[in-house]
């Protein structure tokens, strides 16, 4: 059986998602970091199409990838002109990639309204473009725009598109759900269509998710015996994006057990092949995102958790090491002792805890309180554990506050609001008076908190915030209701999350911000000063 072989897009089908814009300098990164992972081709751009993507094949020339191959992509040669003089045809010659993936129409309804030329002169330009780059270039793709819209409306003609790119020389056939709106029973039945009347020819599929059906369609085209697969890591796209290769290829692997080129271990690295890509978009991660998402093997009913540390199969699909992923507990008002002692085994403590320890109990009914007031540990496990450790008496403050202030200034109705935090602390015995200021509140509270600690703890240097989140607990009391703050931080190595609730945003997001310190300083073995 021939292995599979992943086409990665995200570079450039990817690129066209409303709010992401690569710089040519973030689609290099992410061209080697996929070449890393392994994937068998990577499309880098459309090369004639705007200087970006000129620039990007200008700099990968110099690629040294081990598995990985270089794909430009363009289209079938202008109407109207002769192939050979074709400047599109052209610019991908010179792009001197690995290979070519070109698009050309199989639907009539596009050949007539979007190229307005004739069914037949269509398929003379398929053959002729796909002939001429044959004779300069090893590989060369064809995406059958529309193939399956094409199909139902006129599955000779479709047919016909196929046979010309098969004379011509195409490597493969891909059939390309162009606008999202089939499903799998009918890509199913129209790739074994397509596979019948090709059987020795490369039948692959690109399917957009319109009807979120693009993984399905995906898995239902390899089933049947579609052996090359298009798509994007993290599903982006245009419109509703494409198929995902971080959910399609663990499902051929791990699932369907399909022989695939990309060697099964690699998989171990889709986790954080995922999360660099949307670092790179400037994307905040889905965390549900199944197999690669932070939630995706997390367990929060304590009956659930009781259950896992049995045996982890009784409820996750597959072990999340597989795909770089870990297991997480998580503490909720569901949590009973399974969760909270799931949750201490990371931590360094004193003393063995077990089940009956009064400590578990204790642990338990503070969360159920401090959720019932509106706190949430889903997403601030760095708070529980800190709150963890206050409950054995085994944590000590790093400092103390002696007090804070904050000031909002505004001179006029169109100039913007200036933040001025005011701090005093206690670190050991030295008192720190520091004076920041910031585009809001919780910026300068933070600056301020930074420049009051850093010089005793400098490891603080490496941290940051990447998210803040404030929810408002109930609209009914309106501005006397209580906020709930979600901080999310990283020092580049890990990320944590923390959590504050008041009545008052300002103590809220002081609390949140305390935590996501204590927690870093902590985590890094830093001794309290003692008193």
């Amino acid at each position: 059986m021939k292995e599979v072989e992943f086409f990665d897009t995200t570079l450039r089908d990817g690129s066209q998602t409303v709010g992401i814009n690569f710089s040519a300098q973030d689609k290099i990164h992410i061209a080697q970091r996929l070449a890393d992972f392994g994937m068998d081709w990577i499309e880098a751009g459309w090369p004639g199409a705007n200087p970006k993507d000129d620039r990007v094949f200008t700099e990968l020339r110099q690629r040294q990838w081990q598995r990985s191959k270089l794909v430009a992509f363009g289209s079938t040669a202008r109407p109207n002109g002769r192939v050979e003089a074709d400047k599109g045809l052209q610019a991908l010659l010179q792009a001197q990639p690995d290979a070519v993936c070109i698009f050309g129409k199989t639907w009539p309804l596009h050949v007539h309204k979007a190229l307005n030329i004739s069914l037949q002169e269509n398929l003379d330009l398929i053959h002729g473009s796909i002939a001429l780059l044959k004779q300069h270039i090893g590989t060369v793709f064809f995406d059958a725009e529309h193939f399956f819209d094409g199909h139902k409306d006129d599955e000779s003609y479709s047919i016909q598109a196929l046979q010309a790119a098969h004379e011509a020389g195409a490597d493969a056939l891909v059939l390309c759900d162009t606008n999202g709106g089939s499903t799998p029973y009918e890509v199913a039945s129209m790739v074994s269509h397509a596979i019948r009347r090709f059987p020795r020819q490369t039948i692959g599929i690109h399917a957009h998710n319109d009807c979120d059906l693009a993984v399905a369609n995906s898995i239902s085209a390899a089933r049947v015996g579609a052996r090359h697969i298009q798509g994007t890591i993290n599903g982006i796209g245009e419109r509703c994006g494409n198929a995902n290769l971080t959910s399609v290829i663990p499902n051929l692997i791990l699932k369907m057990k399909l022989p695939c080129h990309l060697p099964a271990q690699q998989l171990q690295e889709l986790r954080s092949l995922s999360d660099f890509v949307n670092e790179m978009a400037n994307r905040l991660p889905w965390r549900h995102q199944p197999y690669v998402g932070q939630n995706a093997f997390a367990h929060k009913g304590g009956i659930h958790v009781s259950a896992v540390k049995k045996s982890p199969m009784l409820y996750e699909h597959i072990a999340p090491e597989l795909v770089g992923n870990t297991q997480r507990v998580i503490v909720s008002d569901q949590a009973g002792r399974s969760n909270i002692i799931a949750k201490t085994a990371g931590l360094s403590l004193a003393r063995d805890i077990n089940a009956h320890d009064p400590a578990i109990q204790r642990m338990v009914e503070q969360v159920k309180m401090l959720e019932n007031q509106g706190y949430a540990f889903e997403g601030a496990e760095a708070s529980f554990q800190l709150r963890f450790k206050r409950a054995l008496g085994e944590f000590r403050h790093y400092f103390t506050l002696k007090s804070f202030r904050v000031l909002d200034t505004k001179f006029d109705h169109d100039e913007p609001t200036e933040a001025e935090a005011t701090v005093q602390l206690m670190v050991g015995s030295e008192h720190c008076h520091t004076v920041a200021l910031g585009n809001g509140p919780v910026n300068a509270m933070d600056k301020a908190l930074r420049l009051a600690l850093v010089n005793h703890y400098p490891a603080l240097n490496d941290m940051r915030l990447t998210d803040f989140k404030m929810r408002v607990l109930s609209t009914r009391e309106a501005t006397e209701a209580s906020v709930r703050v979600l901080i999310e931080s990283t020092d580049g190595v890990s990320e944590w999350g923390t959590v504050g609730v008041s009545t008052n945003m300002i103590e809220a997001s002081y609390q949140a911000l305390v935590d996501a310190i204590e927690y870093k300083l902590m985590r890094d073995g830093i001794e309290p000063p003692h008193v």
